[in-house]
């Protein structure tokens, strides 16, 4: 009996010290270059996105425009249901008229979940077209993990996905779109004559942060993905389920240094890891059974380091930490 006891009590004690300091979520790191996975905690645990769903509105509205089905300066009318979207939104009224490039900015700065709807009717008449065309485009990519049920990343139980699937997400609209690959480092923009500033802090504050998408529910917990680059190299990281907002930003920052710092060994290759999704997607935070499930805006952050970023008003005019880079 006593040894039983040990035994449990060994385990547990495993598993607490698994946690590192912090509780269970999921991260990846991996060089943009080669797809090498240097670090990883849980990378295919099955998560619930959150607005990190709006990556792959935006894969597609990218490739849309790539496709010339439609053009930055086309004009797009809300929907009554577009109107209807809870926050984080710009506050579009139904009839009022917004164009994709406004719509795409609205997105990667304020997480606007009235602008997402709007690209993704004006894509496929409707948002639960999109989100089957949105499935379809993941699955293609070889994100075999991951559903989707609608544009914005909304509480949904079957819209999951795991860290694995993200990084290959953001590694696709890395290489894939380098004409579109610098709006993600818009930290603010322009509409109907105000500045809106964005929500993301990493982007904001890191040196050669280039930028990605924040993402936050309650059965979430709050996610990030961000891609930076430093003396020549370029990564990309996931973190899924931080407790607060606070400690996403520091497991970022911590898994980003380390990589920049040499401390990490590859581990394997995104393309040929095993990815196998591992149980369901956990409710992270309490208030999943009650309560907000938006992003709140953060304040103004000023950047220390080797640049700025700016306000972006049209896609000739984006500015980047190091302007634009080569891509394969």
């Amino acid at each position: 009996m006593r040894k039983k006891l040990l035994l449990t009590l060994n385990v547990v004690c495993l598993l607490l010290a698994s946690q590192t300091g912090h509780a269970r979520h999921a991260e990846i790191l991996i060089d943009a270059e080669n797809g090498n996975v240097l670090h990883e905690i849980e990378a295919t645990q099955s998560w619930f996105p959150a607005s990190l769903t709006k990556m792959m509105t935006l894969y597609i509205t990218f490739d849309a425009l790539n496709n010339g089905q439609i053009h930055l300066h086309d004009m797009m009318h809300a929907s009554h249901h577009a109107s209807q979207q809870p926050q984080s939104r710009l506050g579009l009224h139904n009839g009022e008229r917004i164009t994709v490039e406004e719509a795409i900015l609205a997105i990667v700065t304020r997480s606007a979940n009235d602008a997402t709807v709007v690209l993704a009717e004006h894509l496929a008449v409707t948002e639960d077209n999109f989100a089957i065309r949105m499935t379809a485009k993941a699955h293609s990519m070889g994100m075999y993990n991951t559903y989707f049920m609608n544009a914005t990343g909304l509480p949904n139980d079957w819209q999951v996905t795991t860290a694995h699937d993200m990084a290959l997400l953001a590694l696709k609209l890395y290489r894939n779109f380098p004409e579109y690959y610098d709006y993600f480092s818009a930290h603010s923009f322009e509409f109907k004559g105000r500045e809106l500033f964005g929500i993301n802090r990493f982007t904001a504050t890191y040196d050669g942060a280039e930028g990605m998408k924040t993402g936050f529910t309650c059965n979430s917990g709050y996610n990030l993905v961000s891609s930076a680059s430093q003396n020549g190299r370029r990564f990309i990281g996931v973190v899924l389920g931080g407790r607060t907002s606070n400690e996403r930003y520091n497991l970022m920052i911590n898994q980003m240094d380390h990589g920049f710092g040499g401390d990490y060994n590859v581990i394997t290759n995104l393309f040929t890891m095993p990815t196998q999704s591992a149980g369901l997607p956990p409710h992270q935070l309490s208030c999943a059974s009650g309560g907000s499930h938006y992003e709140e805006p953060e304040v103004r952050h000023h950047r220390h380091g080797h640049g700025h970023h700016h306000a972006v008003k049209h896609i000739g005019k984006v500015k980047a930490h190091h302007g634009r880079h080569k891509r394969r």
